[in-house]
């Protein structure tokens, strides 16, 4: 009997456990700091244990390492690394949806030492968008052919219909994570010229793509895209880029909220009100009109679509600041998740569409793309869910089945993990669209 240690009980956690609960000789334990979101998703399954459990505590999180055969590291980013070296030390197998840290990266040599597979970044994005890709360069490069143009970019959005806020998105997490994206700075290959793009002026380098059949959307780079040139072996591509679908009007408001200063971390005092933030950060005078200051402040008329949306975000406004932050950005997530936190009723949507441009030995050239659109389950598991949840599931199963079985610090890019994640997410409904001319 394998025995399963699933560290977090957030929203991904879900599917992910009852999948493996699902296999016959698997037993699960889910230790959450609220045992009471454990007790919830393993629902009274006889081969699931939940468990309180502070990750802070190293003692407490290294003797339940200890006594699993492999641990997947659902709790913040930070911790994978403590949770990567208590597995090795214990001879333990680990997996995560998240990306390879540089301090990951340097445990490679430790865990093929150990015997250990350490699989990351098997999920959605990174995860899915990985192996769907790999699918067709491995097709085109069997083929005799050459990849040598490549563009991939996933959204996780609100559905059309569930569409219903003027910021065009819609949370089902804290939305620090998202907001803290708007400070990546971002590379990518261009026929051939690397392109890099400092932070701050993420959201200005944004193009309109529009996905046949799914709509227009804006599309924006997602942090370093060169290093996929040799991860993903396109060792003949000029073009390499990866990024990241969003409602249209999202980067420019983006990106006059970052402009206002909203992202700051730093303890701001003296102010008692969303409006007295916004004041106190464009320097406005206490009598003059917020709003207006504000549209002069960004260099917009009070008319513009922008303006209107920062004034319904409740920036301007004069909404008490929650007594428990004491930074901008802090303050900017609660309100963010007031006003923007998907509903029960509404469906979230997962958009990922890679564009590859091929040329074979006889001269032809081929353009292909590749499309997956997923929905969310009104009253059950949301789209973002289901796609994270489920790649790592089935990762866990081929570590424990002895599938996965070279040791080290490893992404889904190679054939032997791939190409079995991948039939089997389409065998349960996550298939990908493919059409080449």
């Amino acid at each position: 009997m394998a025995e399963v240690l699933v560290l977090g009980a957030g929203s991904v956690a879900p599917p992910l456990v009852r999948y493996l609960l699902e296999q016959p000789d698997v037993n699960v334990t889910v230790a959450s700091r609220t045992v009471s979101k454990a007790e919830r998703i393993i629902d009274g399954h006889p081969r699931g244990t939940p468990l309180s459990l502070n990750v802070k505590d190293e003692g407490q999180l290294e003797e339940l390492i200890s006594k699993h055969d492999v641990a997947v590291s659902l709790i913040p980013y930070t911790y994978h690394v403590t949770v990567a070296k208590f597995c090795i030390k214990h001879g333990k197998h680990m997996v995560t949806t998240s990306y390879v840290s540089d301090e990951m990266k340097a445990l490679d040599g430790e865990a093929k030492a150990a015997g250990v597979v350490i699989l990351n970044e098997i999920g959605l994005d990174p995860g899915i968008d990985h192996m769907s890709a790999m699918q067709v360069i491995d097709d085109v490069q069997a083929k005799g052919g050459k990849v040598v143009s490549f563009r991939s970019t996933t959204g996780a959005l609100p559905s059309h219909e569930a569409n219903t806020n003027p910021m065009g998105y819609k949370f089902s997490w804290a939305p620090r994570g998202v907001l803290l994206a708007s400070k990546n700075n971002a590379s990518w290959l261009q026929d051939g010229r690397q392109i890099d793009i400092p932070g701050e002026q993420l959201f200005e380098n944004y193009t309109v793509q529009d996905v046949p059949g799914v709509g227009s959307f804006e599309n924006y780079p997602n942090r370093d895209s060169v290093p996929y040139k040799e991860i993903y072996g396109l060792k003949d591509a000029q073009t390499v880029y990866r990024g990241t679908f969003r409602m249209t009007g999202w980067c420019e408001t983006l990106r006059k909220i970052v402009a206002l200063g909203w992202l700051s971390e730093d303890r701001l005092e003296g102010c008692k009100t969303y409006g007295d933030v916004t004041r106190k950060l464009i320097g406005a005078g206490p009598d003059e009109d917020l709003t207006a200051a504000a549209a002069g402040f960004l260099n917009l008329e009070m008319y513009a679509t922008t303006i209107k949306r920062l004034n319904w975000l409740g920036l301007f406004s004069d909404k008490p600041l929650p007594e428990d932050r004491d930074n901008p950005l802090d303050y900017l997530n609660v309100i963010s998740l007031e006003k923007m936190e998907i509903g029960k009723n509404d469906r979230d949507m997962i958009v990922m569409f890679h564009e590859f441009g091929a040329e074979y030995p006889d001269g032809r050239k081929e353009r292909i793309t590749s499309t997956f659109v997923d929905y969310g389950i009104v009253g059950g598991d949301t789209s973002i869910a289901r796609t994270v949840g489920l790649p790592a599931a089935i990762g866990v199963k081929m570590v424990i089945n002895h599938k996965i079985t070279e040791p080290g610090v490893h992404i889904p890019v190679t054939k032997n993990i791939f190409g079995p994640v991948m039939a089997e997410l389409e065998a349960i409904g996550i298939k990908f669209i493919e059409r080449r001319e």
